[in-house]
């Protein structure tokens, strides 16, 4: 049996996010693990699948019970809250799990933020590495911000991280103070809503802006030169 790693909308219609093929493959599973029940119920909804028909588990119950449609010949479909599933996401470790048991995984083709930001901001594309979320303390973020930005210089590699919305400026204020001026920093905003901002520029070019970004989702990518 399969372990259907489900990407989702990051916003729109499951229709406007994800290719035929792949809506065919969801609305025939039954079983989903998901990181967030109300966002999962809305989304299978949207696909015209009745959520009282489904199993709909929460990943933060245990690993091996959520496994047990598999071991029951049935397919398993997992689901992020929105976009990829298992990056910078709790359901890695049901996706762990299933290789664990020798069950197969199977990634469907749908958004990924991460990946439609490093395509937008025109930075390195070929070294890349995800940090996922820096530290909240301020000292320990400047610290790793500093040392991010040695590792882009010294690899010529991108950096992408993330952080949650309501510290995005606080964030920015970070990297504004630590970074060198030529280093480029793209913020990439609301990607695929309505309100999507990308904007790839020097430090000392959004210094001179003064720029925010407010409470949105946003993937942070900075390349040292």
């Amino acid at each position: 049996m399969i372990l259907y790693a489900i990407p989702t909308p990051l916003g729109g219609s499951p229709e406007e996010a994800l290719p035929a093929p792949a809506l065919q493959r969801i609305r025939g599973i039954k079983d989903f693990v998901v990181e967030n029940a109300k966002s999962a119920r809305a989304f299978l909804g949207a696909l015209g699948m009745p959520v009282r028909e489904l199993n709909i588990q929460s990943v933060d119950a245990d690993v091996a019970a959520l496994l047990r449609p598999l071991r029951e010949k049935r397919p398993l479909g997992l689901l992020s809250e929105a976009g990829c599933p298992a990056i910078a996401d709790p359901g890695a470790a049901v996706v762990e799990a299933a290789h664990r048991e020798g069950f197969r995984v199977v990634p469907l083709v749908g958004p990924s933020s991460l990946v439609l930001a490093l395509m937008a901001s025109g930075l390195e594309g070929q070294r890349f590495a995800f940090c996922g979320y820096l530290p909240r303390e301020d000292l320990q973020r400047k610290q790793t911000i500093r040392e991010l930005e040695r590792r882009s210089r010294r690899e010529k590699e991108t950096e992408i991280f993330i952080e949650t919305p309501y510290r995005n400026d606080v964030l920015l204020s970070a990297l504004l103070e630590c970074c060198n001026g030529k280093t480029r920093l793209c913020v990439a905003a609301d990607l695929t809503l309505p309100g999507e901002s990308i904007k790839t520029q020097s430090i000392a070019e959004w210094r001179r802006a003064k720029a925010a970004i407010g409470r949105r989702p946003a993937v942070f990518l900075l390349l040292a030169d």
